[in-house]
């Protein structure tokens, strides 16, 4: 690609955020890269990134900005710390966070992004994880201009399957986080049924396979069962992000007064796995709270 074309920039380079680099490279765009630990560029920049100095930096050279990164404060230290995106932020440019934050937060950073440089704003959290990212079926939940969410979507293409626009600003930070009672309540869910299906006496590595297609199918269950019976805990999702995640559920649950008890639940095991010293283990790590792996 010619050295005159608009860059891409993206910010947090961590288990997500580096294969969604590598497919934008894989798909010819030249991709500019800033993370908070500059050795985790190393790797990028053979495969053909260009690490910059910081976002300010990076977002001065880019016409999209991608985040992805923790939480709500790395959002924030990203687009408005020290040399931060708002530091080169301009009328015409467009952020695309990935990231999983309160949708209050976005709306409110969107907003001064925008009356203090001009540039757009698109929340554009994903599910599918590392394995969407790979075989570009990400989903992307997004909020926002429904011309700036056109204007994003030939890049986000290099990586995901579906982009779809739910709303303004927040609409896509307040589905992920629908998204994430299906999928933390599903964790538990499959979680029970695989150690009952143990205790029972079935070949609970069969399950998966018996189901498809079926009433109880699901993502998770062909996913997730499978490697909870091999013992594959590869982290894939971490249990301390979703408890993050949970907790914002029912922030939201609160100020709208849903109730929510069957989600409540699942976040306080998941909570427990952190209390154990689990926080950065896989989801499918849930499955310990039910015994051995091996056992009976």
């Amino acid at each position: 690609m010619a050295e005159t074309a608009p860059a891409v920039g993206f910010i947090g380079t961590g288990t997500m955020g580096a294969p969604m680099v590598r497919q934008l490279l894989a798909a010819g765009h030249r991709t500019l890269v800033w993370n908070r630990t500059p050795g985790k560029l190393e790797a990028l920049a053979r495969a053909g990134a260009e690490p910059a100095r910081s976002p300010a930096e990076l977002a001065r050279a880019s016409r999209l900005v991608i985040l992805c990164v923790t939480d709500t404060a790395a959002v924030q230290a990203a687009v408005f710390g020290e040399q931060g995106v708002a530091s080169g932020g301009a009328p015409g440019k467009i952020l695309v966070d990935h990231s999983s934050i309160k949708p209050a937060a976005t709306r409110a950073m969107a907003g001064r992004l925008g009356r203090e440089t001009g540039m757009r704003w698109v929340d554009a959290p994903v599910s599918g994880g590392v394995p969407g990212i790979e075989s570009r079926t990400l989903v992307i939940m997004a909020g926002g201009d429904e011309r700036d969410v056109a204007e994003a979507q030939p890049v986000l293409a290099a990586y995901a399957g579906r982009v779809t626009r739910m709303g303004p600003v927040g609409a896509g930070q307040t589905t992920k986080l629908i998204n994430q009672v299906l999928v933390g309540t599903g964790f538990v869910a499959v979680a029970e049924a695989f150690r009952l299906a143990r205790d029972a006496g079935v070949d609970a590595a069969r399950i998966s396979a018996c189901l498809a297609g079926g009433r109880a199918d699901s993502r998770l269950l062909q996913e997730y069962m499978p490697h909870m019976a091999a013992g594959d805990m590869t982290v894939r999702g971490r249990i301390d992000i979703m408890v993050k995640d949970l907790d914002t559920v029912h922030e939201l649950a609160r100020e709208t007064g849903t109730p929510m008890p069957f989600t409540q639940l699942a976040c306080e095991l998941h909570r427990l796995m952190v209390a154990q010293g689990h926080g950065a283990a896989d989801n499918a790590e849930i499955i310990h709270l039910y015994g051995k792996r091996d056992e009976g």
